[in-house]
């Protein structure tokens, strides 16, 4: 889908409050409502808009800590690939999960109340998922950046 200066305009303006009416929205594009509508319905059905959610702070709810957990499967094969995301899937704490190249298969980000949160989820839940070779664990000391993504036109090659 094709998306000009008005519909990255929109974005930019729903990324940072996707509470906006469509009066705010459309003063801050230079859109009346009716086509802020459209567009944003456009988007919405050729799921460049995915969704609105509400940005919780995890500290609020108690996830304390971040992990970056790195892991290596013992096969690639598809079924195990298929299984391991199916059973990443059942663990709430998962928040992402990345399948990358490099020397590990997996990275993950899980969040956690604090290091027993931690070693209980890896006894009861992680370890429990066949296949898995190795993994290692990196605790979030702090987040330098968090950021929506950048909105501003393509540059032609």
């Amino acid at each position: 889908m094709h998306l000009d200066k008005f519909d990255l305009a929109i974005l930019k303006a729903l990324q940072g409050n996707a509470r906006a009416s469509l009066n705010e929205i459309g003063t801050a594009v230079g859109l009346s409502s009716t086509p802020c509508w459209n567009r944003i319905k456009r988007m919405e059905a050729a799921g460049v808009i995915r969704g609105y959610t509400v940005n919780i702070d995890p500290a609020a709810l108690g996830f304390m800590d971040t992990v970056i957990v790195h892991v290596t499967l013992e096969s690639h094969s598809e079924e195990t690939l298929y299984e391991f995301g199916r059973a990443l899937a059942q663990i709430p704490e998962v928040l992402e999960a990345f399948l990358v190249s490099g020397d590990y298969d997996y990275f993950i980000r899980i969040a956690v109340r604090d290091t027993r949160d931690y070693e209980r989820l890896l006894r009861e839940q992680l370890y429990r998922i066949p296949g898995i070779r190795h993994s290692k664990s990196s605790f979030v000391l702090r987040r330098l950046k968090e950021t929506m993504l950048p909105l501003t036109p393509p540059t032609p090659i």
